[in-house]
C-alpha cells in the first residue's frame, strides 16, 4: 500500500491572461485551480503516493469543478466539506523579463474562509496516513481558520502524523506581528518546516544577514544561522530553505539547503528560465515529503526536492506533472532538454 498523505488548505480558482499578457490586454483568461496543499496533493500524487486533500468548497458546479481538477490526477477529495458561498478566485499576470508577475486577489468569504472546528472529519481523513501537511496561508485567512488548522494540528499529532509546514508568509492575508502569534503557536505541533528567503524574517523576525535576493546575491552563512534559530526555537527535526536567486523575472538561481541539527546541507544549484514560477515551493514541499516519507536519506531528500521544483517552474500553471523518473533523470544530471524517445 502507498505511504498516506493528508494535506490542508485554500483552492482557489486561478485566471490568467494568455501567454505573457498585462491584465489590461486580455479580452479571455486561462483557468486553473490550485493553491499551496492542493498542488502539494497533485505532486505527491503524481508521485504514486496516496494524496488526499482537504478543504472546504461551495455546493455549486464550481466547486465541483475544483473537486474533479483534483481527482483527475488521482487525490482523494473525500474529506472536503461542501457547503459556503463561493471559492476564493485570483488573478495572475505572468511576468517577463524586467516586468515583475502580478497576483490580484478576490478570496474575501470563501468558503474555507468561513469554515470553523468541526467542519471536517479529521480522524477519517488521517486514517492510515503518516503524515499531514499545511502552510501559512490557511490559518492567515481568518481566526476560525487558524483555529481549525489548530484542531487537524492536534488531531494529526494525537493519531502519530508527522507535521509539515511550508511558512508562505503573504502579506496581503495578515501583518507580520498577527503571522508571528499564530504561526507560532501553531509550531508546537510542527515537526518539520519548509520556508523561503523571506518567510523567517517575516513571520519570527529571524534573518539572513548580507542577502538581497533582488540582487542574486545569497550569503549561505546567515540562513544556516535562521535554520539553526528555527530549529531550537521550536524544537523541530528538519528545517529546509529553498533559496531563489532572482536574476529577472525570466531567469532565477534556484536551489536550497536543509538542516537536521547535526549537519547543514546545501543542494546543487540550477539554473531556471522560468515558464511558470507559481507553485514552485509547494513542489519542492512534495518532493521533500515524499523522499522523506518513501526513506529516503536527507541529502538525497534535498536533491530530489529541489529537483522535482525545477522541473515545476518550466510547466504552466499551479501544479508540478512529472513523475518521480523525470525527477530522478534530472537528479542524476541530465538537464539537456533533448526530446525522450
Amino acid at each position: 500500500m502507498p505511504k498516506r498523505v493528508v494535506t490542508f488548505g485554500e483552492i482557489m480558482l486561478r485566471l490568467s491572461p494568455p501567454e505573457y499578457q498585462r491584465f489590461v490586454q486580455a479580452d479571455t483568461f486561462e483557468v486553473v485551480y490550485g493553491g499551496g496543499e492542493a498542488n502539494v496533493a497533485v505532486s505527491l500524487a503524481n508521485f504514486g503516493l496516496d494524496a488526499a486533500y482537504v478543504t472546504k468548497l461551495p455546493d455549486n458546479p464550481i466547486g465541483d469543478a475544483a473537486v474533479n481538477e483534483l481527482r483527475r490526477y488521482g487525490v482523494d477529495t473525500r474529506f472536503i466539506a461542501r457547503g459556503g458561498d463561493r471559492i476564493g478566485i485570483y488573478y495572475c499576470e505572468k511576468g517577463a523579463s524586467v516586468r515583475p508577475s502580478k497576483v490580484v486577489y478576490d478570496r474575501a468569504h470563501s468558503s474555507i474562509a468561513e469554515a470553523k472546528p468541526g467542519d471536517i472529519d479529521w480522524r477519517g481523513a488521517f486514517e492510515g496516513a503518516e503524515w499531514f501537511h499545511f502552510t501559512g496561508i490557511t490559518p492567515a485567512l481568518g481566526d476560525n481558520v487558524a483555529e481549525l488548522t489548530e484542531e487537524a494540528c492536534k488531531i494529526a499529532k494525537e493519531m502519530g502524523l508527522t507535521i509539515s509546514c511550508d511558512l508562505n508568509y503573504r502579506k496581503k492575508l495578515w501583518s507580520t506581528e498577527k503571522a508571528g502569534k499564530v504561526m507560532g503557536e501553531l509550531m508546537e505541533y510542527v515537526d518539520i518546516v519548509v520556508a523561503n528567503e523571506e518567510d523567517a524574517e517575516k513571520v519570527f523576525g529571524i534573518k539572513a544577514a548580507d542577502t538581497d535576493v533582488t540582487t542574486g546575491e545569497l550569503d549561505l552563512a546567515g540562513y544556516k544561522y535562521v535554520a539553526k534559530e528555527l530549529m531550537e526555537r521550536f524544537n523541530l527535526e528538519i528545517v529546509t530553505i529553498t533559496l531563489r536567486e532572482s536574476l529577472s523575472a525570466s531567469d532565477n538561481n534556484w536551489s536550497a539547503m536543509l538542516y537536521d541539527g547535526n549537519e547543514y546541507l546545501f543542494s546543487k544549484k540550477y539554473e531556471l528560465h522560468i515558464v511558470d514560477r507559481v507553485g514552485g515551493g509547494d513542489s519542492f514541499g512534495a518532493g521533500l515529503i515524499y523522499s522523506l516519507i518513501t526513506g529516503k536519506d536527507n541529502r538525497d531528500a534535498l536533491e530530489f526536492a529541489v529537483a522535482a521544483s525545477a522541473l515545476k517552474h518550466t510547466i504552466i500553471g499551479d501544479a508540478n506533472h512529472v513523475s518521480v523518473d523525470e525527477v530522478e533523470t534530472l537528479k542524476g544530471g541530465d538537464a539537456s532538454g533533448r526530446v525522450q524517445r
